[in-house]
């Protein structure tokens, strides 16, 4: 059995070389979708679920909702984007560094690593740029 919660958030970013409008500074409204599988509980305050959803509420916001929503996350191998990404930490911004591109590729599956060392139940996540427009990183990614 399967369980998903999604969550939303706001991130600007900006794809430093791209051949298209992406090489601007520009932000989204992310949505992330959850997934995790696994046995239903058959005991205790948890019985009938493989997750309490407000255990995940909670996990989510304290592993990325607290470092990505409403932040710059640039990659630091780019000048510009470490340029940008300084002169908004220096006036008190909200930043958050990649060591690659922050293209949805690599942002799902910075997300899934971050997600999978707080809920071993993980089995993949969907992170949606757009509303058309989505990336899902999972298990069988990391092998």
């Amino acid at each position: 059995m399967i369980i998903t919660k999604t969550f939303s958030f706001d991130m600007a970013h900006m794809l430093d070389g791209h051949d298209g409008k992406c090489n601007n500074l520009h932000g989204h409204t992310y949505q992330l979708k959850v997934a995790l599988q696994g046995n239903v509980c058959q005991t205790g305050a948890k019985s009938g679920m493989i997750r309490d959803y407000g255990d995940i509420k909670q996990c989510v916001k304290m592993t990325i909702l607290d470092f990505f929503d409403h932040a710059f996350v640039y990659d630091e191998t780019r000048e510009i984007e470490r340029q940008i990404a300084t002169l908004l930490a220096n006036d008190g911004r909200k930043i958050y560094r990649l060591t690659k591109r922050t293209t949805a590729e690599n942002i799902s599956q910075v997300i899934f690593r971050l997600l999978k060392s707080h809920m071993p139940e993980l089995t993949y996540i969907e992170l949606f740029e757009t509303q058309s427009s989505s990336c899902i990183y999972g298990e069988v990614d990391e092998k």
